[in-house]
């Protein structure tokens, strides 16, 4: 039997369970074209972002590019989502944006990754891919903390960047991160109707 591909840090029991239901659902060829699927469109998300992001910096510096976070990545999630037909976005334990608060799959697999660095062996961010009770497959990529990252979620944030993510974000928790430091990450998951159509190709002109 062909072994599932993961790059995967596991919480303890989660191994088994993915193991147990890929059993159960006896798809491996849906779930690995999911996952291809699925780290296609974390790096489409990570590539839009990251330029909406660095433009506003040379722009507006950074409490400017508040705003704009605030703006193109519910944007940038929305759009990932209806093209493709998986529920697209970022997560964290520490979020910014109280509607990217974890649910209880992705909280699991973000505290496995807490205490090691966010970057795998072959220099890539680490991620997860598996299936849920509910028969949806899920998976994960680590945001890593970059030195970019630290005007808006280091130790040290200056005053006016202070007031916008108070302005835009009232509830926030997504400061004092250090370069390297696991700060969220894009999760991406497929319920059953998006499945069929990943299985029947409906989704290839999309991704």
């Amino acid at each position: 039997m062909r072994s599932f591909p993961l790059f995967v840090l596991f919480a303890p029991g989660l191994l088994c369970a993915c193991t147990s239901d890929m059993r159960v659902h006896g798809n491996q060829e849906i779930a690995a074209d999911a996952e291809v699927r699925s780290r296609d469109l974390a790096d489409r998300f990570q590539k839009r972002l990251f330029v909406a992001l660095t433009t506003a910096l040379e722009r507006d510096g950074a409490a400017g590019a508040v705003g704009v976070c605030a703006e193109m990545a519910p944007v940038i999630a929305a759009q990932l989502s209806e093209e493709s037909g998986a529920v697209v976005r970022r997560t964290a334990l520490k979020p910014r944006n109280p509607s990217a608060a974890p649910d209880h799959r992705e909280e699991q697999v973000m505290a496995s990754w807490a205490s090691s660095s966010p970057m795998g062996t072959d220099g890539k961010p680490i991620s997860w891919a598996g299936w849920s009770d509910d028969g949806s497959f899920r998976y994960m990529r680590a945001i890593p903390t970059m030195p970019m990252c630290l005007a808006c979620h280091g130790e040290a944030i200056a005053p006016d960047v202070g007031a916008a993510i108070r302005a835009h974000y009232p509830g926030d928790r997504a400061t004092g991160f250090r370069v390297g430091e696991m700060r969220g990450a894009f999760s991406i998951r497929w319920d059953k109707a998006a499945l069929r159509r990943v299985a029947s190709g409906e989704a290839a002109e999309a991704l």
